[in-house]
């Protein structure tokens, strides 16, 4: 079962709530009844985050769509609690490209900003004096609800501006610093920085905002995961699939049964393998499905009853960080290679790891 709601696709892109996104209601629910609030109330806070959302998918559309004028395809935008994450193909190799991606988003909400400055009252407001604004402002009605998401769009602007990698105001630092430095370097800077703020973030989060610790800890992963990502994709620089791929590796027939499989894994160190018929390759027989599938019909059934029909087939001469790419993002990290159209080899990430480590060692 799938953990998010899709939407729909818009402009080619999939658009998809995570389920711990309904939990922001729960809190705001929470928040409006302890505070005396009523059902009305509750509609206008809610109907604010319906608001505030719609404009942070907006804002991701932004960064989706400018990635696809450099050539960079979005396979879809997720919304979660703490806001929206366009998921790009790859990374931005120009430090050009990423800086334009990376300020699409808040320019989005510049341009929104300025729409509602048109008609929210903010005149009404900045008139008034400090007593009556606060119960003017002291909760979310029909009078105010524009003034608040005018407010909101320019703190949606500042806040994804500030230099904390990797989000938006982290990507321009890094891809200003990629300019003179390159972009290892460039990352390794910006994501320390960005942890730095992460730890100021999440100690200010803990006494005045949980909310804000909560997004220090997906800035703190955020910047780990990608600093190291960008230094294995260095490390893979100039070298091809075939320089990592398996060739010693065993080629199932999809009439065999799954006790032939089982035997295979016990006696090898494999787990998933290549189904070949007529020599060409039938499908994929992945370890993860074979075991629940023992279950449910049994050891004597066949192969081809249980295989993965639909998989990516990588040829010799590619780059080895586009596979790379492809295992990290695909839930099935096991790869067929084949050249003139011949299986010669497989490619998993344990195989990548491996590359990686010893790499590593003769770099140092």
């Amino acid at each position: 079962m799938s953990s998010s709601l899709n939407l729909g696709k818009y402009a080619g892109i999939r658009v998809q709530i995570h389920w711990t996104f309904w939990l922001l209601f729960l809190f705001i629910g929470f928040f409006v009844f302890t505070q005396g609030g009523s059902w009305q109330t509750l509609f206008w806070h809610s109907l604010f985050i319906i608001g505030i959302f719609f404009c942070v998918v907006l804002h991701e559309f932004g960064h989706a769509l400018t990635a696809r004028k450099f050539g960079i395809g979005t396979r879809n935008i997720t919304l979660l609690p703490i806001g929206g994450v366009a998921n790009l193909d790859k990374i931005p190799e120009n430090p050009k490209d990423e800086f334009w991606i990376a300020v699409a988003g808040p320019a989005v909400n510049i341009v929104i900003a300025s729409i509602l400055f048109f008609f929210a009252s903010v005149d009404t407001y900045t008139s008034m004096d400090a007593e009556s604004l606060q119960d003017e402002l002291g909760s979310i009605t029909p009078g105010n609800f524009l003034f608040y998401m005018l407010m909101a769009n320019i703190a949606l602007v500042l806040f994804n501006m500030i230099p904390a990698f990797p989000m938006d105001g982290g990507r321009v630092f890094r891809s200003l610093l990629a300019m003179k430095l390159g972009r290892v370097e460039a990352t390794r800077i910006a994501a320390g920085l960005g942890k730095f703020i992460a730890v100021f973030f999440f100690l200010f989060g803990l006494f005045y905002n949980i909310l804000l610790a909560i997004i220090a800890v997906f800035i703190w992963f955020g910047a780990h995961s990608e600093n190291i990502m960008i230094q294995q994709i260095a490390l893979m620089d100039g070298y091809k699939i075939r320089d990592a791929m398996i060739t010693e590796f065993s080629v199932l027939h999809p009439d065999k049964s799954l006790n032939h499989a089982v035997d295979r894994i016990l006696s090898t160190t494999e787990q998933d393998f290549v189904v070949m018929e007529f020599d060409r390759i039938a499908g994929i027989l992945y370890m993860a499905d074979l075991a629940p599938a023992l279950k449910t019909v049994g050891r004597d059934a066949l192969i081809r009853d249980v295989m993965e029909t639909e998989c990516t087939v990588l040829s010799t001469n590619e780059p080895l960080y586009s596979a790379y790419r492809k295992l990290k993002r695909d839930n099935r990290n096991f790869f067929p290679v084949t050249e003139h159209g011949r299986l010669v080899g497989v490619l998993d990430m344990n195989n990548i790891n491996e590359f990686l480590t010893f790499r590593s060692a003769f770099d140092y």
